[in-house]
């Protein structure tokens, strides 16, 4: 009998053993990937920053459709234009969610459009940015903000042009203060320029790809105390950040409203419509809300610029060449206006090849399938969480001279973004630094816009350089790679030369002034 026990306990174990040994495994049928290690599978190969580079390495080595195991977790990469088109495009109905993301709700209470599954409430979120932030608002009634505070960034390039890093900033999320909260930041310094970056900056760093435990996989690692574990004292902290600034926000709102002044914005529009009692979502969830609004007009916008600034300096042919279009069009008596936007398609492949070459979102927003699927005789299990290598798309062999900033890259490509990305022609897309599917980013209007605008009006008013180093009369070369870690990257604070182009340059913008400043007022307290 005892020796009976033994075996069947023997036995157990092995067979407990032989299931344990199989988690990190790659089935067969789905498309092939690095070597796995039991359990782990693999994630010890996740480097703790610059994944987004390593993709390309495994998408050369295993294919354009490769994948990873997260311990029992399956990951699909999609570095294939045709693939994303059929899965994600055609297929949106299945392949819209987000992954299940623990170290996202720490952060975020669960309030964000951004990790929400494909719900109901996902989809109240969504119509609210569709609508305010659609091409007809932004066309007939927004732009007037977006050329006013662009007014006001010349203003500040021209006072002081050292502070460029900041000035970039304060205009994307003045914009976007204005048209969520009704109140604009004059200053960096203001709470309604720098709140947004404060919040930012803790997000990226808590969400970056590797910089966590695989906690979604393992959920056991959830059991380990806060005070042994940095990464969750740093979501914590990050969510408490994101939570302080946007509920001050919308105090500071609720204050003005109290005192019989309601203004033209989002949040106000919002507040009359719903008012306290019938919000489709919680006081948390609604801050979030209006907070992630300005979140993406600001933060991307102003990283996008900024590497367009590096692009500037570091590629001066590329000024040259844009200057035979905007002189023709605007002289010196004006700065580009979004209506000349057919005379000038050379600011648009700017614009177009600053999203290629250093995109935002390197390694893109995760989808996540909700069913059993198969692209080319390959299974893409259910629940597989499917990547879309932004940064590994947009320096592939497709790309000769993939480091080097070439507009006319997309000389042929004169429409939007939205355009394309909303195209059946897969093999036209421009770029995916908006995503794809469903999930596209929806401020890419609002993005498009003031990017434009802002690379039309600096190529028109200022010279952008490499700094001289004054002891050795020598370029001191621009870092381009220099950017921070995070789930979003942004040029790291970089040293340029910007000097306005002519004394009549400068006349005219100070013309521009006078009407941005009066405009503006409504706004500025």
């Amino acid at each position: 009998m005892i020796s009976l026990i033994l075996s069947l306990l023997v036995g157990m174990l092995g067979i407990g053993a032989y299931h344990v040994l199989q988690i990190g495994k790659r089935d067969s049928r789905i498309p092939k990937g690095p070597p796995t290690v039991p359990i782990l599978g693999n994630s010890h190969q996740i480097p703790e920053g610059g994944l987004f580079k390593q993709l390309k390495v495994w998408a050369k080595e295993y294919g354009p459709v490769f994948s990873l195991k997260m311990g029992p977790s399956t990951m699909i990469v999609l570095c294939d234009r045709k693939a994303i088109h059929a899965l994600l495009d055609k297929k949106g109905n299945i392949y819209s969610d987000r992954p299940h993301t623990y170290v996202g709700d720490l952060v975020t209470g669960g309030d964000l459009i951004a990790l929400h599954q494909m719900d109901t409430l996902w989809r109240e979120k969504r119509k609210v940015v569709a609508h305010n932030f659609s091409p007809k608002q932004l066309d007939e009634k927004h732009f007037r903000v977006q050329e006013a505070e662009a007014t006001m960034l010349m203003k500040d390039l021209l006072e002081s042009p050292n502070g460029f890093y900041n000035h970039v900033r304060r205009y994307t999320a003045s914009v976007g203060s204005v048209l969520v909260f009704g109140h604009r930041g004059p200053t960096f310094e203001s709470f309604w320029a720098h709140g947004v970056y404060d919040v930012m900056s803790k997000w990226t760093e808590a969400m970056e790809p590797g910089a966590n435990p695989p906690v979604d996989e393992y959920p056991i690692l959830k059991l380990i105390p806060k005070q042994f574990a940095f990464w969750k004292r740093r979501a914590v902290a990050a969510g408490q950040i994101m939570d302080s600034v946007w509920s001050e926000a919308v105090a500071r709102v609720e204050q003005r409203r109290a005192r019989g002044d309601k203004r033209d914005c989002i949040t106000d529009t919002l507040l009359d419509q719903w008012g306290k009692d019938n919000m489709p979502m919680s006081q948390h969830g609604f801050n979030n809300l209006v907070g992630e609004l300005v979140e993406g007009a600001a933060d991307t916008t102003a990283a996008q610029l900024l590497t367009l600034v590096m692009a500037f300096a570091k590629f001066p042919r590329v000024q040259t060449e844009a200057r035979k279009q905007i002189d023709a069009v605007c002289g010196v008596e004006r700065s580009p206006q979004w209506t000349d936007f057919k005379e000038l398609p050379y600011i648009n492949a700017v614009v177009k090849e600053g999203m290629r070459w250093r995109p935002v979102a390197v390694t893109g927003s995760p989808h996540r399938v909700r069913e059993d699927d198969e692209y080319e005789g390959m299974l893409i299990p259910k629940d597989s969480t499917i990547i879309v290598p932004i940064w590994a798309l947009h320096h592939s062999d497709e790309y000769e001279d993939d480091e080097s900033f070439i507009p006319e890259r997309y000389l042929n490509f004169p429409k939007l973004a939205n355009d394309y990305a909303g195209s059946s022609d897969w093999e036209g897309r421009d770029h995916y630094g908006y995503g794809a599917g469903r999930r596209v980013c929806p401020g890419m209007h609002l993005a498009e816009r003031n990017m434009w605008r802002i690379a039309a009006k600096l190529l028109w008013a200022f010279e952008f350089s490499e700094p001289i180093d004054p002891k050795t009369g020598k370029i001191i070369p621009i870092d381009a790679d220099a950017y921070n870690r995070g789930i979003l990257q942004a040029p790291l604070p970089f040293n340029v030369t910007i000097t306005p182009r002519s004394a009549q340059h400068v006349c005219a913008i100070k013309r521009e002034i006078a009407g941005a400043t009066e405009f503006l007022i409504p706004w500025s307290s």
